[in-house]
């Protein structure tokens, strides 16, 4: 039986700043929703977990979209 050899792409490394975009947001003071989002990728930033902070970033600019 043949055995399969996979390997994995080492990861990129993206142009400085180009993360700080992607993870750019401000809540909105007074609204928990924003504040429970920026709390998330907060911790998830603060984790490693790159991919899901920038899920929280966009869910918070896409809410806070909603207060203007």
């Amino acid at each position: 039986m043949p055995t399969h050899k996979t390997t994995q792409e080492p990861p990129i490394d993206l142009p400085m700043g180009f993360n700080a975009r992607l993870l750019d947001c401000a809540p909105v003071p007074g609204c928990a929703t924003c504040q429970a989002e920026w709390r998330s990728l907060q911790a998830a930033e603060g984790a490693g977990g790159f991919g899901q902070a920038a899920k929280h970033a966009m869910k918070s600019r896409d809410h806070s979209g909603s207060h203007r």
